[in-house]
């Protein structure tokens, strides 16, 4: 955004700030699904007829199986059709019991019915029966409660056995391939044409399908993943090929296509001079060896480019292959980029630089990982593997380093608008730090490749998803806007710009068309560049004029090229972090990306569109708008910034049971005076919350037990007529009697229901100063996940970060910030004391 006057008053930090207190939901959730109306007796046969006939086969299949090829427990795969309104009883089809368990592998929509789902569950062979007998007990016996009353025994019946699962299913059969295929139907091969495939495997049968694998010499890519529930591989096959596997092993759990080849953009043209960049270079100060880092993982970089020789050392100029060149040398599509976005990570764009004079001190570095190889095409792979390795080896050659990491590669996305892949687990796997490393990743949104008509603009965006992996929980996700409305090139008279400043890139993708569970992306926005409009045909295209200045991968012969789009505007994204890193090395990257999006805003251009889209539109469009550098750093006198990083528990064991453990209170050193001084004049409360998780892919559908995330955390603002005591009540049951119950908290930008998606929760209170005086309080609570769903996980008693950040602001010239942060700073004054 335009330049900001500084803010010279650093924030408040306040780490391990708040109170840790027990916590019990007060409920009021449970299951509600209720079973459909069903004719029992005919109901039960009907499913014991299909049921049949699926075992029959089932047993014909088991004995028709190749004892070379089989492996693993001898079972089979059965697929159940249910109302698509009855998918979250998808878990009652398991049955963990015993040595041979029955487990649920994946539950999808059916093609051209958007009402019904299919879930599908291995079967082991000596559980062939279990299906049976829950319908024999359906039809037979009913569930009676006896009690006593007035000292008499009384029964009530209760209704059929297993009646909430029984009475939910449609039908059953045995499952082929084609059962545990859970991506686009469109993509699902013709007969007899090979494909590369994502192989999801049940945890632990890696070995097993490996060697059905080599017995049938399907070519196996060496990189895998591994997921708490899921490992996945790459593998070279046939549809009936696989078909023939599912038939013999009990290892795969889904079917994917292997589509994650990133799509780069094409190469920009510049017309600078090479003169430009050897006055420019006298007056780059290099960064010291230990400063933060923007770690770019792309096509490499040109190292020998004057301005990006200070800040690249050779040790952090890498491959993903030893093989490969480090240099950006490839000639294909993506040769170029990662050049490109090298200035962009270091200095933004590069017209700002080279029009200043004064000296232009470096504070961060730059690594670079190239991920894709220079000649030949890119087959699929494992990208979230590629990924992983890459960044690992940034970390090694400079371990204590802190790093920003910027991912501007995309594939398309999913048919399921937002549902997990298994790059965008990966990417929160990193995130989230198992190898207890947590990471900030910054991930372009991805962009529109076709020109579109002016009048498309903004419906074309609305209905083209975001690509994958950006749809990752713990990322940043990264859009594009645009400040740049302005050609003077005359080869381009009567050319206009596409988009008005202040408002989103056109080739900027969103998440208006996702379904409504997933998380808000993008988050934030950044400079983008701009498209013209060619007055002849109205069709959008690249204008030097409307895109960003940066640095050519063959500086001998030019030193300039442009770039825009979520690329440029990604990598804007890891140098703000990195930015962030220098003046705070320690933060954690959760508080690095809540900073960045507390700062946030969206522009005039953005809230004009309120009215014609609703909120959610309005969010999954632009996410939480804007962020400023000066806002992440820095506070003024009436706009005070605290910032808590705090740890908790948020489930424990007792006895056999998995529950909730602790909330924490965060009671704030309110400016009470001050506000109340302001009486009926309006203020804002800005609030962010943001936490990783870690993730567990796999379709399942809206089984708890295997829900994405292990855990969620959700935070509650003190009303300001209520006491503490009563607010905490309100919020844990193990606090005393619940409250009365209060109207909807109003004043909220955003809202409870719509912020609480994903990891990341943002919003602003607005109201009158003195009710704001009296509401100090915030308290942060955690929600369910898999950890509590799935106890044999073993991470029932695991401790979580979260970082909290919070504002006090207001357009009147009132000092808030002294009453907030000199009793922060007291104590620290008095051990300075003492030690002099």
């Amino acid at each position: 955004m335009a330049n900001e006057a500084p803010r010279p008053l650093p924030h408040v930090y306040l780490p391990d700030h708040g109170d840790i207190q027990d916590y019990t939901s007060h409920g009021g959730g449970g299951d509600k699904s209720k079973p459909p109306t069903r004719d029992r007796v005919r109901h039960a046969e009907q499913l014991t007829r299909v049921l049949t006939q699926a075992v029959a086969n089932a047993e014909a299949q088991l004995k028709a199986r190749d004892r070379a090829l089989a492996g693993g427990t001898p079972g089979f795969y059965l697929e159940f059709e249910l109302p698509a309104s009855q998918a979250a009883i998808v878990d009652k089809l398991e049955n963990r019991q015993g040595k041979f368990p029955i487990e649920l592998v994946n539950v999808r929509p059916i093609e051209g019915r958007g009402e019904a789902v299919a879930a599908t569950v291995f079967v082991p062979e000596k559980q062939r029966e279990y299906y049976r007998k829950k319908v024999a007990q359906y039809r037979d016996e009913d569930r009676i409660k006896r009690s006593v009353v007035d000292g008499q025994v009384v029964e009530t019946n209760n209704g059929p056995r297993n009646e909430l699962l029984i009475a939910s299913l449609e039908t059953a059969r045995l499952a082929v391939a084609r059962s545990l295929y859970t991506d686009d139907p469109a993509f699902f091969p013709d007969p007899g044409v090979v494909a590369w495939w994502e192989i999801w495997l049940r945890f632990g049968t890696r070995q097993t399908f490996e060697a059905a694998a080599r017995h049938l010499d399907l070519p196996v890519r060496e990189h895998a993943l591994t997921f708490p529930e899921r490992e996945v591989l790459i593998v070279s096959s046939t549809a009936e090929t696989l078909g023939r596997i599912v038939a013999h092993i009990d290892s795969i759990a889904e079917l994917r296509m292997a589509r994650d080849t990133p799509a780069f953009f094409t190469e920009m043209d510049g017309a600078e001079q090479r003169a430009w960049v050897a006055e420019t270079v006298d007056r780059i100060t290099a960064p010291a060896d230990d400063a933060p880092a923007v770690c770019l993982l792309d096509s490499g970089s040109t190292r020998r480019h004057p301005l990006i020789l200070p800040a690249l050392a050779e040790r952090d100029q890498q491959a993903f292959d030893p093989d490969w060149s480090v240099e950006d040398i490839s000639n294909q599509g993506h040769g170029g980029h990662g050049t490109q976005l090298s200035g962009i990570a270091l200095y933004g764009d590069l017209v700002d630089l080279l029009a200043g004079e004064g000296p232009v001190p470096l504070t961060h570095r730059l690594e670079s990982v190239k991920v894709l190889r220079d000649h030949g095409a890119n087959d699929p792979d494992l990208y979230g593997a590629i990924t992983a390795q890459s960044i690992a080896r940034a970390e090694i050659a400079a371990p204590q380093r802190p790093r920003s990491i910027c991912l501007a590669l995309t594939s398309e996305g999913d048919h399921w608008r937002g549902r997990p892949s298994s790059w965008s687990a990966a990417i929160d796997a990193l995130a989230f730090g198992a190898d207890n490393a947590p990471r900030f990743i910054a991930v372009s949104a991805g962009n529109i490749r076709d020109n579109f008509h002016r009048n498309d603009y903004l419906n074309r965006n609305d209905t083209t998803p975001i690509e994958n992996p950006a749809q990752a929980w713990n990322a940043l996700t990264v859009g594009a806007f645009t400040e740049k409305d302005t050609i003077v090139d005359p080869t381009y008279h009567g050319w206009t710009a596409m988009a008005s400043v202040g408002d989103l890139m056109p080739r900027s993708r969103t998440s208006v068309s996702w379904n409504r569970e997933w998380p808000l992306k993008p988050d934030v926005v950044f400079e983008g560049g701009n498209l013209g409009v060619d007055p002849g045909t109205g069709l959008g295209d690249h204008v030097d004029d409307l895109a960003l200045l940066t640095t050519y991968r063959i500086p001998e012969n030019r030193a300039f090229t442009t770039t825009g789009e979520t690329s440029a505007a990604t990598a804007l994204a890891a140098r703000m972090g990195a930015q962030i890193l220098a003046e705070r090395p320690a933060l954690w990257p959760e508080t690095v990306r809540a900073l960045v999006v507390h700062s946030a805003e969206w522009t005039p251009a953005m809230r004009r569109h309120l009215g014609a889209i609703n909120k959610t539109a309005l969010l999954r469009r632009y996410g939480f708008g804007v962020p400023s550098l000066v806002r992440a750093l820095g506070s003024l006198r009436n706009d005070v910034t605290m910032v808590v990083e705090r740890t908790m528990q948020p489930f424990q064991k007792v006895g056999s049971d998995v529950e909730t453990k602790d909330m924490v209170l965060h009671e704030f050193r309110w400016p009470v005076a001050q506000l109340e001084a302001l009486a009926e004049r309006r203020v804002q409360l800005r609030v962010t919350l943001s936490y990783f998780i870690e993730p567990n892919p796999g379709e399942r559908g809206q089984s708890r037990r295997h829900t994405y995330a292990s855990h969620g955390l959700r935070f509650a603002l003190k009303p300001g007529d209520e006491r503490v005591d009563v607010f905490v009540r309100r919020v844990t049951a193990d606090a005393g009697p619940r409250p009365p119950k209060r109207a909807s908290d109003t004043g909220w930008a955003v809202g409870p229901v719509l912020r609480n998606r994903g990891s990341l929760h943002a919003d602003v209170w607005e109201g009158s100063a003195v009710e704001l005086s009296q509401r100090n309080a915030i308290a942060v609570f955690p929600t369910g996940g898999w950890w509590r769903e799935n106890p044999g996980k073993g991470r029932t008693d695991r401790e979580i970060r979260y970082s909290l950040v919070a504002t006090l602001r207001t357009a009147e010239d009132v000092d808030l910030y002294t009453p907030i942060a000199t009793p922060v700073e007291a104590p620290v004054a008095a051990e300075v004391e003492i030690e002099v």
